[in-house]
């Protein structure tokens, strides 16, 4: 029996193309009927690791950072609106949506690696931000982030305070980034190839098949 295929995503949870290359792939990977042959692990990229408490009303964080217009915001979010419902994501955005640190929002999947809940929570998170309209450096957030995936709460809050922790995830950011990964997503497959940006469907449906075909020889 042949070894499963690793798929590593590098991503930050209010990364919207991170959102939609997830559901492609996971899209991929059940058109091929190959769930049980993919191991997936998430691995912490912050956009914004200097971001205030208060976070930052996003648009003016999308223009300040890449002179992003109102124009070219409406256009992105009627967009990324739309590729979302083909793929069964709801993006939400309003008017006064804003931009938060991600810190302890990667500490908490640091933790749920641990038990295996790492992708149930990453989609947990992208939901509370995306759609359902909360901050995702909320500790109460968080908290019910951690309940929806059957996290032990306290124990998971009582984590992200760890010093150990934080330094664990400022290594694995680190390592990332030594490899010269600095967009969002990445996916790397084997830890020998890697796609950025979301990609479409067939391209992950065929990347994926190739690479299964290579382990079973």
């Amino acid at each position: 029996m042949s070894s499963k295929l690793k798929i590593d995503l590098v991503s930050d949870v209010v990364c919207p193309w991170c959102v939609i290359g997830y559901k492609r792939l996971e899209q991929a990977i059940k058109e091929l009927g190959v769930s049980d042959k993919i191991e997936i692990e998430w691995h912490p990229f912050e956009l914004n690791p200097n971001m205030a408490a208060e976070g930052e009303n996003l648009r003016e964080h999308l223009a300040n950072k890449y002179g992003t217009t109102l124009e070219d915001s409406i256009r992105a979010r009627d967009n990324l609106t739309h590729l979302g419902k083909e793929l069964g994501f709801t993006f939400d955005y309003f008017d006064d949506m804003r931009m938060y640190n991600t810190n302890k929002a990667h500490l908490l999947l640091q933790y749920a690696k641990e038990f295996g809940k790492q992708t149930e929570l990453k989609l947990a998170l992208f939901s509370a931000f995306f759609s359902e309209r909360k901050d995702v450096s909320d500790k109460e957030v968080l908290a019910d982030a951690a309940e929806k995936v059957g996290l032990n709460v306290k124990e998971a809050l009582e984590y992200l305070d760890k010093t150990e922790a934080q330094s664990a995830l400022e290594l694995e950011q680190m390592r990332w980034r030594n490899l010269g990964i600095n967009s969002v997503p990445t996916v790397v497959f084997n830890m020998t190839s890697a796609l950025t940006g979301a990609q479409p469907v067939d391209v992950y449906k065929q990347v994926v098949a190739e690479l299964l075909d290579e382990q079973s020889l």
